[in-house]
């Protein structure tokens, strides 16, 4: 019991000094200070009128931050795109696929299924209380052609 109560004690300062250590990211704000507070990004994406530093947890996560640095390297926007309302910004018939990933990162997985020709790109997010899919559709030429959202059920032993 001593050796768990230890354990617990242990976990709870890293938390508390990790926390500590941790700088919410500004509009304003160099790309240096973003890198020091977040680590290193996702991935760094060309715009034109700058630089995007992607952090995505997926796959196992359901958070995605988007950073957007001016030409000089200075915070110009933050935020979380993994929410519906930025799902609904696609554009069947128009998005490509390089536009969902600049826009959300990587998903979690690429699926196919025999009644679709193309890929399926899944992400996993969190609406309020509840583990969601998004779905990207893409037909052979990598265009989104429809999308969905779905529930994620747990799966556990007991199924």
């Amino acid at each position: 019991m001593k050796i768990f109560k230890t354990f617990v004690s242990l976990a709870a300062v890293a938390v508390l000094a990790a926390g500590c250590a941790f700088t919410p990211v500004q509009p304003g704000m160099s790309r240096e200070q973003v890198m020091a507070s977040y680590g290193t990004p996702t991935r760094v994406v060309p715009l034109a009128t700058g630089t995007r530093l992607q952090y995505s947890r997926q796959p196992a996560g359901q958070s995605a931050v988007m950073v957007d640095l001016d030409a000089a390297g200075k915070v110009v926007s933050v935020r979380e795109v993994l929410k519906l309302q930025e799902f609904l910004r696609i554009e069947p018939g128009k998005w490509t696929r390089d536009d969902v990933e600049r826009e959300f990162g990587p998903p979690a997985r690429i699926d196919g299924v025999a009644s679709w020709s193309g890929d399926i790109m899944n992400y996993r997010w969190r609406d309020n209380v509840q583990d969601m899919y998004y779905w990207v559709y893409l037909d052979a030429g990598n265009r989104v052609q429809r999308t969905g959202q779905g529930i994620e059920f747990p799966i556990t032993t007991d199924d």
